[in-house]
C-alpha cells in the first residue's frame, strides 16, 4: 500500500539506522571545532531575499536559479537560506559582535539549508551543513587554522582520498584588472560559450571559471590565470598562508581557476575533493570575504570561514566504517498487571541511580517467548525478568541474550550495584 504523502523531492527523511553515523559526524566535528575555541551560534532558517541576492550576487545558480523565496503575509519577500554565511554576517552586524577596533569573534553553526537544484547523489534540495565564520583577523594565520581543522576532522573520521585545492582571488582592485582581462579572453571566444556562460560574461565574467560544463573546461584551461595578475600584497598572504599548510604538514595543490561559486570571496580559498562520490565530488569549501561585512551595512572587517556538507560526508564515513545504532543495555520483559506496574517503577529508579544505563521496557504485552524475541532483536546485552512471582519476593532474574551464561537473580535493591558490576566488567 503506497503513502497518501510522499516526502517532497530532494528533500529525504534520515531514519534511525543512518541517524548513528550523523551524531558520530556531528560530535567529531563539534569537538574539533571546540578545542580550537570556535563558539556556536543559532541561526534563523529564514531571511529577507535580498540578504542573499545582495551578498551572494544576482549573476551565481544559487540566486538566479535555485533559491526558495516567497511572499509572506505582509508581502515581504523571504528566502529559505541557501547558505550560512550571509545570515551569520547579518547577525554579528544586527547584534554589535562586530565594531571598529573591537575583538575577534570564531563562531560555528549547523543545520539545514535549501536550494532548487536537480537532486543528484549526495546532493538535495534540503541539505544539513556545519559552518565556521571568523571575524576580525587579517592574517593568514586564521585562513590556515581553518583549513587544518577540516583536514584534523577528515583524520578523526578515518577519512582518505581527499585532496585539497587552493587559490586567491586577490583585493578588489587586483580582480577589477583581472576581470578586464578575462572579459576580453571571453569575448573573442564567445562564440565557444554555453548559455550559462554567455549571461555570466554580461553579468560577472568570473563566474565562468566555475562552470561545471566538461564542454568549456579546455576553454577554462587556456584562460588567463589570476594569481599571474597578483598584487604584492595579495601575492604575500597567499605565499604565508601555503607556507603555514606546508609547516603543519598539510598537503595541497594550488588550482588558479578556483573561484568557488559566490561572489563575496576575496583573497584565499579552498576546497576538499573526493573522487568516491561521483560528479559531487566537493565535501567542504570556503575562504575569505574581507568585504562583505562592510558591504552588508558593518565596519570594514576582514573575515573567512567554510562549510561542509553533512550529507556527503556522512556517505563517506559509511563507506568506510558504518556506525552502529545506539542499543539497550537491558531490555525488560515482564508479564501480568503486577509485574508490568512493578517494572515501570524499578527502571524509573534505576534510571535515577545509573544515569548511564540504557533501559528499553516491553511494550505491547505478549508472552514470555515473544517478548524475548523483541528483546534479542533490540541488542540489548541482557534481558531483565520480571513476574508476579518476583514482585512477591522483590527479586529479578538476568538474563545474558549475548552469552550461554546462567541465569542470576538479584535482589531488587541490589541491582543497581550488580549492572555497575556488569559495567565494570565490560559487560554492558
Amino acid at each position: 500500500m503506497s503513502a497518501k504523502f510522499q516526502s517532497v523531492r530532494g528533500m529525504r527523511d534520515v531514519l534511525p539506522d543512518e541517524v548513528a553515523t550523523w551524531q558520530h559526524v556531528e560530535q567529531v566535528v563539534r569537538d574539533v571545532l571546540s578545542a580550537y575555541a570556535y563558539k556556536e551560534v543559532r541561526l534563523p532558517v529564514v531571511e529577507v531575499a535580498e540578504l542573499f541576492t545582495h551578498a551572494i550576487g544576482d549573476a551565481t545558480d544559487v540566486v538566479s536559479k535555485e533559491m526558495y523565496t516567497f511572499a509572506d503575509r505582509s508581502g515581504e519577500q523571504l528566502s529559505l537560506r541557501p547558505e550560512g554565511t550571509a545570515g551569520c554576517v547579518r547577525a554579528v552586524i544586527q547584534n554589535g559582535l562586530v565594531h571598529r577596533g573591537g575583538p575577534g569573534h570564531k563562531l560555528w553553526y549547523q543545520g539545514p539549508m535549501f536550494r532548487y537544484e536537480k537532486p543528484q547523489r549526495g546532493r538535495y534540495r534540503c541539505f544539513n551543513q556545519i559552518g565556521a565564520e571568523v571575524y576580525g583577523f587579517p592574517g593568514p594565520g586564521v585562513d590556515a587554522e581553518l583549513v587544518c581543522l577540516c583536514a584534523r576532522i577528515w583524520r578523526l573520521l578515518g577519512l582518505e582520498g581527499i585532496r585539497l585545492e587552493v587559490n586567491t582571488l586577490a583585493t578588489r582592485d587586483t580582480r577589477d584588472t583581472y576581470r578586464a582581462v578575462l572579459l576580453d579572453y571571453f569575448q573573442a571566444n564567445a562564440d565557444q560559450l554555453d548559455a550559462d556562460s554567455q549571461v555570466r560574461l554580461e553579468k560577472n565574467v568570473l563566474r565562468i571559471l566555475d562552470s561545471k560544463n566538461p564542454e568549456m573546461r579546455d576553454l577554462i584551461e587556456q584562460a588567463p590565470a589570476l594569481i599571474d595578475y597578483l598584487d604584492t600584497e595579495s601575492e604575500q598572504h597567499f605565499g604565508q598562508f601555503c607556507e603555514l599548510l606546508d609547516t603543519a604538514g598539510v598537503a595541497y595543490t594550488v588550482n588558479p581557476r578556483l573561484v568557488r561559486g559566490l561572489d563575496y570571496y576575496s583573497r584565499t580559498v579552498f576546497e576538499f575533493i573526493t573522487e568516491s562520490l561521483g560528479a559531487q565530488g566537493t565535501i567542504c569549501g570556503g575562504g575569505r570575504y574581507d568585504y562583505l561585512v562592510e558591504q552588508q551595512g558593518g565596519p570594514p572587517t576582514p573575515a573567512v570561514g567554510f562549510s561542509m556538507g553533512l550529507e556527503r560526508i556522512v556517505e563517506l564515513v559509511s563507506l568506510k566504517t558504518p556506525v552502529s545504532g545506539v542499543q539497550p543495555h537491558v531490555y525488560v520483559v515482564a508479564r501480568g498487571e503486577v509485574a508490568v506496574s512493578a517494572a515501570f517503577g524499578l527502571c524509573e529508579r534505576l534510571r535515577d541511580e545509573l544515569p548511564w544505563l540504557r533501559i528499553e521496557q516491553n511494550a505491547g504485552g505478549g508472552s514470555f517467548k515473544a517478548q524475548f524475541k523483541r528483546a534479542d532483536r533490540s541488542g540489548a546485552s541482557f534481558a531483565m525478568v520480571i513476574g508476579e512471582g518476583e514482585v512477591q519476593q522483590q527479586l529479578v532474574s538476568l538474563k545474558s541474550l549475548r552469552t550461554d551464561d546462567e541465569q542470576a537473580q538479584v535482589a531488587m535493591d541490589a541491582l543497581s550495584k550488580e549492572l555497575n558490576t556488569l559495567r565494570a566488567q565490560s559487560r554492558l
